[in-house]
């Protein structure tokens, strides 16, 4: 069994930054692709962008410029810095991890953190 764990979320004035942290626990051989998504209210859940385990990340235009995906293979942790923050970044956020079981290839989901970013 996976477990991640999300933490991080909280209540931040427009401008402001937030750093969301994933750690992935349990057992498995590796974890591999670290993605981070988010579902704004009403709305559909979509990318935020995502880091291999060699550290190439790619992210969505929404957010490119303001926000880092980093992570730490030792602690199998990816981060997720916010940064100028506004009011249409207000969601939940949750990471997807791919992991390595030493047969397949399985994908689990966080349970989400909620962003929300006051103007």
């Amino acid at each position: 069994q996976v477990q991640l764990v999300e933490s991080g979320g909280g209540l931040v004035q427009a401008g402001g930054s937030l750093r969301l942290s994933c750690a992935a626990s349990g057992t498995f051989v590796r974890v591999n692709t670290m993605a981070w998504y988010r579902q704004p209210p009403g709305k559909q859940r979509e990318s935020v962008g995502r880091i291999t385990d060699d550290g190439n990340t790619v992210y969505e235009d929404s957010v490119k410029g303001r926000f880092a995906i980093s992570r730490d293979n030792a602690r199998n942790t990816a981060y997720l810095q916010m940064n100028n923050l506004e009011s249409e970044d207000t969601a939940v956020y949750s990471c997807n991890v791919a992991v390595w079981n030493g047969r397949n290839w399985r994908y689990y989901w966080g349970q989400g953190t909620q962003v929300t970013v006051s103007s």
